[in-house]
């Protein structure tokens, strides 16, 4: 016999927040962060079970001439602008931000995300103290640490850490665009 919340023993799902956040009648937007990639997700309720929407990860910024690593802010922002963009054209203007069991860490991947969804025009309420700095946006923050680290290249990827900023600003021009 399967325990009646099986899913919260594994530490998968807060049935309590699930529920609240399902009353609410809006999309979803579901932010999951692993050690080198950040997932997005616009997500629906229904009674035969969650509709996945819209769907966006790091992985994807290859796509749009990304070079640098996936599991940084930068890479987060800019995943949920790509998101955000797909989720406005799929008629999604609003949402509610769900971070499942993740930790709310002020200025992390999962707030950089959301700002990435609110810049491309996704309405979700939020509170923006918890939004990262413009510096940790661009990615000012990585190119400052390597210089101080004396570790002035990410020769992985084939840039230095110092165009960093310029490289995300680049980008997000890129997928602004389309």
């Amino acid at each position: 016999m399967i325990p009646k919340f099986r899913r919260r023993k594994e530490m998968k799902t807060d049935y309590h927040s699930r529920l609240a956040l399902i009353k609410s009648g809006e999309p979803r937007m579901v932010v999951r962060t692993s050690n080198s990639h950040t997932t997005v997700q616009f997500v629906k309720w229904m009674a035969s079970g969650d509709v996945t929407v819209v769907s966006a990860t790091t992985a994807q910024l290859v796509e749009h001439g990304w070079k640098s690593g996936t599991g940084n802010v930068p890479a987060a922002y800019l995943v949920g602008i790509l998101a955000g963009n797909a989720a406005k054209k799929a008629g999604i203007t609003k949402a509610v931000l769900d971070i499942g069991l993740a930790a709310s860490t002020r200025g992390g991947r999962i707030y950089a995300a959301l700002k990435g969804a609110l810049d491309a025009g996704v309405n979700v309420n939020h509170d923006a103290a918890m939004l990262p700095s413009e510096d940790r946006i661009n990615g000012k923050h990585i190119a400052t640490w390597s210089a101080a680290a004396k570790k002035p290249n990410f020769s992985k990827y084939g840039m230095a850490a110092a165009d960093l900023p310029k490289h995300t600003a680049e980008v997000k021009n890129k997928i602004m665009k389309v």
